[in-house]
């Protein structure tokens, strides 16, 4: 199968823009974890990509047929559009851990008792 760009790109040709304002408010160029190319294809085709992820549009050629096999996980991402959407869905589904040095839970041990370092003899 021909993967080259402009090949891809009449595959999932759209009329509108994509834009997800609630997981990457100041769009995806500026979002720092998508490349210029992979920025402009979310914007240029995310509709149609979304659409074929959500079974709302149906496959129109064999690169969108491969493309939803690749979603649902019977193909590895073979193309600059199939990973960029895979990169997508990795970023706004998944749940990411946050780690941090303080926490709420306590543990369930005696106080510390308080120790005196210092002797009277040691001038303040």
């Amino acid at each position: 199968m021909n993967n080259d760009i402009s090949s891809l790109r009449q595959a999932f040709a759209s009329q509108r823009q994509f834009y997800d304002d609630q997981n990457f408010p100041r769009g995806f160029g500026r979002s720092g974890h998508f490349t210029l190319l992979e920025a402009n294809i979310l914007e240029q085709h995310g509709v149609v990509l979304k659409g074929l992820y959500n079974k709302t549009l149906e496959p129109q050629n064999e690169i969108q047929i491969q493309f939803t096999q690749v979603v649902t996980g019977n193909l590895e991402p073979t193309n600059a559009i199939e990973r960029a959407w895979m990169k997508y869905l990795k970023l706004t589904t998944c749940k990411t851990k946050f780690h941090t040095l303080f926490g709420r839970s306590k543990i369930s041990s005696p106080a510390p008792q308080s120790v005196d370092y210092y002797s009277e003899s040691d001038s303040l």
